[in-house]
């Protein structure tokens, strides 16, 4: 089967997320001939694989989720999100680009690395992480897989996930590291009472104010090489009980850090408390660390990728730490080398998602050179074989 009857055949079964829809299975029935073993750490409903050909060795892993987010309003596409169609040089269906497409290119660049007898691919190990709970909670999906590995001792050399990472063609984007997130709700606590009566009040929007002006002008860090400054936004602030003239009991705000590695959790939250001590505010503040950053500096796998890029598509593949958050920052504790590179994120989560079938071949094709890149600097010298 080609990259594109995978892609396909995995597109038309609707994984709305946590939902998996036989995904699992699938890529398992492909698997199977090339010599892996598989595990199910499935949790809370969620499906997760765990595919490893190989004990010995570096470990190369291709990480990944089958579940895809809702599709919206059925009447607005332009064809059924689950029954895959090709047109005008585009294959449309919801989680073509994000990121079933990844996963069928990954199995066609494993297929082609075992079947040609690649120089390493038997001395060294493959695998593949997927999960169908990357678009929902993440609660009981790739951390799950992750916190079994860890507990028995195993880690993974290299990393690729294959979330969708190019902006304008293929190749020219790939996400070494993602910033952190931290979440606040701030609760600030003054005395309600009537307008007309300042004197009877204290008003927590007025006593907040400075020190929330304080907060949006602080410069938390400088960056550093791969990621921004860290950054702080206020989301959501609510006071008031919907009586114009009722000074408020209460001012509740919401706020995030879009963090990086120049700042550690526990130094943001030092740095909020000192500042609303030092206001003189009567508060309480409930934090929630939604992500923590992780970065992979230049190195082997970065070298491997950027090469393979340029092999198969003739790009020169940029750096970057920009978006949200992965699974990324949970496979980052095991593996000290991690990137994510896949198709166009042009049409991720929108309606009539796709991708460019003239892509999915030279997706596969990247992702082998690269596997063959780590697999060959690392064989052992019995095991010469490149054809």
């Amino acid at each position: 089967m080609t990259v594109l009857d995978k892609a396909r055949a995995l597109i038309a079964r609707p994984s709305v997320t946590p939902q998996d829809a036989g995904c699992l299975d699938l890529v398992a029935s492909w698997l199977a001939p090339l010599g892996f073993e598989f595990e199910r750490i499935d949790a809370g409903g969620v499906s997760n694989l765990w595919a490893r050909r190989g004990t010995t060795g570096r470990l190369i892993c291709f990480a990944g989720h089958t579940d895809v987010v809702p599709t919206g309003p059925l009447d607005q596409w332009t064809s059924p999100p689950f029954e895959p169609a090709i047109r005008d040089g585009y294959l449309y269906g919801r989680g073509a680009a994000d990121m079933k497409s990844s996963i069928a290119a990954c199995v066609v660049a494993m297929e082609n690395l075992v079947n040609r007898r690649v120089a390493g691919a038997d001395s060294h190990s493959l695998a593949l992480l997927l999960t169908s709970d990357e678009e929902g909670d993440a609660i009981d999906g790739t951390v799950r897989v992750v916190e079994a590995l860890k507990a028995r001792g195993e880690t993974i050399d290299f990393c690729i996930v294959g979330e969708p990472t190019c902006v304008k063609q293929l190749g020219d984007t790939m996400k070494n590291g993602r910033r952190g997130s931290l979440s606040a709700k701030l609760t600030v606590r003054g005395v309600q009472g009537h307008v007309a009566y300042p004197e009877q009040v204290r008003n927590p929007v007025h006593l907040a104010a400075p020190a929330l002006a304080e907060l949006a002008a602080t410069t938390w860090d400088a960056g550093n090489e791969y990621f921004p400054p860290t950054s702080f936004q206020i989301s959501n602030a609510h006071a008031g009980t919907g009586a114009g003239n009722v000074v408020p009991g209460t001012f509740v705000i919401d706020f995030n850090f879009r963090f990086s590695t120049a700042s550690t959790v526990d130094g943001l939250q030092s740095r909020v408390h000192r500042l609303l001590d030092r206001h003189g505010l009567e508060y309480e503040i409930a934090w929630t660390l939604g992500a923590k950053p992780f970065l992979t500096p230049r190195g082997e796998l970065c070298v491997a990728l950027t090469a393979a890029v340029a092999a198969a598509n003739g790009v020169a593949a940029q750096l970057s730490t920009t978006g949200g958050t992965s699974d990324g920052r949970f496979i980052a504790d095991i593996c000290p080398q991690l990137v994510e590179f896949g198709p166009i994120n042009a049409s991720i989560h929108k309606l009539d998602e796709c991708i460019a079938v003239a892509d999915l071949e030279p997706l596969a094709k990247i992702y082998e050179l690269t596997f063959r890149r780590l697999l060959s600097s690392h064989a052992s010298p019995d095991d010469k074989r490149t054809n």
